[in-house]
């Protein structure tokens, strides 16, 4: 595995969200698709707790200590229960983009990690580090769709024109 080629890439989304989420208009933060979606701003929550609580904690955790699981998480209940909604926007965005610098630089400081550490997931059975290093990489991917989806679907919502001169979703 080409552990320098996925840190550069987690490093390069940092530039992707930054890009796609900075400067965005008021209505945007809020608006979403339909009431079962997610807006901007609980995204950019979500991609904060994800990045300490999730991806770089367990991560951490498989490659230091394998045998017990860290942390649990709840991504969907944190919606609620930490008030995504209640959040400054500017802030939360300002707060994932250190956090991720933070875990290019502990992911650059690593020493002969152990990426076939297995940790016992209660749910998914064992998963690797290097699964959860790789998988990390793939939420980007995941999150980079869903905001464009979003920005696409508010472009057509906000002007009331069809975009199919532009071409197909």
């Amino acid at each position: 595995m080409k552990t320098e080629l996925l840190i550069n890439e987690l490093k390069k989304n940092k530039t992707v969200f930054s890009g796609l989420l900075s400067d965005i208009p008021e209505e945007l933060i809020t608006w979403r698709q339909s009431p079962d979606k997610w807006c901007l701003l609980e995204i950019v929550c979500h991609l904060y707790d994800e990045e300490r609580e999730d991806f770089r904690s367990r991560v951490k955790n498989t490659l230091e200590n394998p045998e017990t699981l860290n942390n649990t998480i709840d991504p969907q209940g944190w919606v609620t229960s930490r008030e995504y909604m209640e959040k400054d926007y500017g802030t939360m965005l300002k707060m994932f983009l250190e956090e991720r610098d933070n875990s290019i630089e502990w992911l650059l400081g690593l020493k002969d990690p152990k990426w076939t550490n297995e940790l016992n997931h209660p749910k998914r059975g064992p998963i690797s580090a290097k699964k959860f290093f790789v998988n990390w990489l793939a939420h980007d991917y995941l999150h980079i769709r869903q905001i464009l989806k979003l920005k696409y679907d508010y472009l057509k919502f906000s002007t009331g024109e069809t975009l199919d001169y532009a071409g197909d979703w």
